[in-house]
């Protein structure tokens, strides 16, 4: 299997799967005298982590990373990190009955025809739990990244959504369990969620991220464009449909006159419908995008599918699954920012070095 690293200079390879003893993986690139705050990336870690609210999956996984290379004395010491996160708490009698079962909207049907197997616990290697390597090394990008703010949230949950005229509010994130910026909205979201689950269906929803203090002239102007790499980054997401960033598709409706981002004498731009990012390459002023999640496959509802040999059967879902992903998808879209971003500021620092 192929596609199990990200990044260029900054990069993370990541392996195991949902079921198995651990999933871990290496970061090369990193560089030497990062100081690294352990008990940070433990936060991001639960952040992400199932079993922390009534409205997400019950499996209980502590989720703790070990280190077994690159770090001395508290700092990166510029060689390959090492880590790995163990599996404590799988069920995989949950997936016995899907052996031999292509599940609606998963990978299941897709791997047995590329690879001629399957891991049927859980997805293997096709299962959200990959991301847990993602967020750990997006932490440590975040901590290379330093002055660089990233901030993601839940801005809708099927049809209740964010709007122009409701007040958004960081510090309001994670104070409830969507990670909402409102708390009027999140309310209602969870209100949502916890009544889509009583009935064994899921919902979808949009994560939206602004990133701050970005320097300018980060990213490529042709095939390595930074909106390409971050839509890349997104779209490798389990679960996610779409990525739109700055005006994205409200800007069709636009006319040039008013889309165009008009310069001041301080060389920042009047308004942002560029969303940060001009010619592929960042222009100092806020980056925002949208990502848009599908809602979770696995369902507790009866379902008519096929079985290996071709056969209509019906099934139906079981174990333990997140009715709607977004809320703990959120650090996730952070954590693969950041990998973007810190390897556009390793290339920017290569691409300088040799001017």
């Amino acid at each position: 299997m192929a596609g199990n690293s990200f990044g260029t200079l900054f990069k993370l390879t990541s392996f195991g799967e949902s079921h198995g003893e651990a999933l871990g993986g290496i970061i090369d690139g990193c560089p030497s005298g990062i100081s690294i705050d352990f008990n940070f990336i433990q936060q991001e870690l639960k952040r992400r982590k199932p079993g922390q609210s009534k409205i997400v999956t019950q499996r209980k996984e502590a989720d703790e990373v070990e280190f077994y290379s690159g770090i001395f004395e508290g700092k990166t010491t510029g060689t390959s990190i090492g880590f790995v996160i163990k599996n404590t708490n799988q069920k995989t009698k949950d997936y016995d009955h899907i052996k031999d079962v292509y599940r609606p909207s998963h990978a299941d049907f897709t791997y047995d025809e590329k690879y001629g197997s399957r891991d049927y616990r859980g997805g293997g290697r096709s299962s959200a739990r990959e991301t847990v390597c993602r967020v750990v090394a997006g932490a440590i990008a975040k901590l290379f990244l330093k002055e660089i703010t990233i901030t993601a949230y839940t801005s809708s949950v099927g049809n209740i959504q964010l709007t122009q005229e409701d007040t958004i509010n960081f510090k309001e994130i994670e104070q409830n369990v969507v990670r909402c910026p409102n708390a009027e909205v999140a309310s209602k979201m969870e209100t949502l969620i916890t009544s889509v689950k009583k009935e064994g269906d899921s919902l979808g929803g949009i994560i939206s991220c602004v990133i701050e203090n970005v320097p300018t002239g980060l990213g490529e102007p042709v095939f390595d464009k930074l909106h390409a790499n971050l839509g890349k980054a997104m779209l490798s997401i389990n679960a996610v449909k779409g990525f739109e960033y700055g005006s994205g598709f409200e800007g069709t409706k636009m006319r040039g006159s008013a889309h165009n981002d008009i310069f001041d004498t301080h060389k920042k731009t009047k308004t942002n419908y560029s969303g940060g990012i001009q010619g592929g390459i960042s222009n100092g002023m806020p980056i925002y995008f949208n990502v848009a999640f599908k809602p979770v496959a696995t369902i507790i509802q009866k379902q008519t599918t096929i079985n290996t040999k071709g056969e209509s059967i019906e099934m139906q879902g079981k174990g333990r699954h997140d009715p709607c992903v977004v809320p703990r998808a959120v650090p996730i879209v952070e954590a693969m920012a950041a990998l973007v971003l810190a390897d556009f500021i390793l290339l920017q620092r290569r691409f300088n070095s040799t001017q």
